[in-house]
């Protein structure tokens, strides 16, 4: 699912420098006005009837824009790393079956539990973790997010994660859960510096991550693609921490935190003299630009959820655990 907005794919970056003032809240006490401002006040991010029906208009968009491969159709409900996913996905489908999707079957949702943060202060967000009617037994971990009481919810984050391992969440009497400041130094790698450490860790190895498909594993896959006779793979990986790619924070119940983020990623694939690179597929020709002669560059968004123990938890040596990662193809150029 990628959604590559070429020139305006981080067109979102600054947008918190525009949110538009908080609406402020007038209550009466018994010794007179108290003015509550929404910029301040703690408050959950959503109520549980919002949550429901932000996940309906945000199924209801995605399909139409799946049946008919165009992302106009569910581009108020998607934002950050799954807008780029999203997008592109959508556009490579449009390149390849003008006509609309030949193979579409409507995403369904179930056995849906949301956990609704209080906090202060625009962003809000919530987190929807279901099973779909596809990926098998796995979770669907959705964050939707907006900038004010006049925004659409919109999908920022969406991966998936095998049956048994979304933490329980800390949450207070009344059951809403706590929204971590990503900046917080009490985690085995603050929140805000996962993106960094984790690209960090891709190009040069290292601790801090423990061992796993989207660790190790991939660490390992790329080695061995790099070994392939008359073909030099190449890997490029960057942060991307701004705006509507900002990582965001749960407190689980064991006192660490379940943490969104996101990574941008360059895949270059450059043949031997006298050999061309191996054809890629439709979906990859459908993006690209320029003619594939001997090289060819592929970018990647990718968005990763990971458990982030409190430091000195007895986590074994208080490593981070990537649990899902989704990534997808948003340019290619051929050269």
């Amino acid at each position: 699912m990628s959604r590559d907005r070429g020139p305006r794919r981080l067109r979102r970056l600054d947008r918190s420098v525009l949110m538009a003032a908080s609406v402020t809240a007038l209550s009466l006490t018994a010794s007179g006005c108290v003015v509550v401002h929404g910029e301040r006040e703690v408050l959950p991010g959503a109520t549980q009837d919002e949550a429901v029906k932000a996940l309906q208009d945000f199924t209801s968009a995605y399909n139409k824009a799946d049946k008919s491969y165009d992302s106009s159709l569910d581009a108020d409900h998607v934002t950050g790393p799954l807008a780029a996913i999203d997008e592109a996905r959508l556009k490579a489908g449009h390149v390849i079956n003008p006509g609309g999707n030949p193979n579409h079957s409507p995403l369904e949702f179930s056995d849906v539990e949301y956990t609704i943060p209080k906090k202060a202060g625009w962003p809000r967000w919530f987190l929807a973790d279901a099973r779909a009617n596809r990926g098998g037994d796995a979770r669907w971990l959705l964050v939707f997010t907006r900038d004010g009481l006049d925004d659409e919810w919109e999908v920022s984050y969406l991966t998936l994660v095998a049956p048994g391992k979304v933490p329980e969440f800390k949450k207070d009497q009344d059951g809403w859960a706590e929204a971590l400041p990503v900046g917080s130094a009490e985690f085995a790698v603050p929140p805000a510096e996962l993106s960094e450490k984790y690209v960090a860790y891709l190009q040069d190895g290292g601790d801090g991550f423990a061992s796993g498909t989207h660790t190790s594993g991939w660490r390992q896959e790329r080695e061995k693609n790099g070994e392939r006779p008359g073909l030099v793979t190449q890997y490029l990986d960057e942060p991307l921490t701004e705006g509507d790619y900002a990582p965001v924070a749960l407190r689980t119940a064991d006192g660490g935190a379940l943490v969104f983020f996101t990574t941008h990623h360059y895949e270059k694939q450059t043949a031997a003299a006298g050999t061309s690179v191996p054809e890629p597929g439709e979906d990859v020709e459908a993006l690209t630009t320029g003619e594939i002669k001997q090289s060819l560059t592929m970018e990647f968004v990718s968005n990763q959820v990971a458990l982030d123990p409190r430091k000195g938890s007895g986590t074994t040596e208080d490593e981070v655990t990537v649990l899902g990662r989704i990534q997808g193809l948003t340019a290619a150029k051929g050269e």
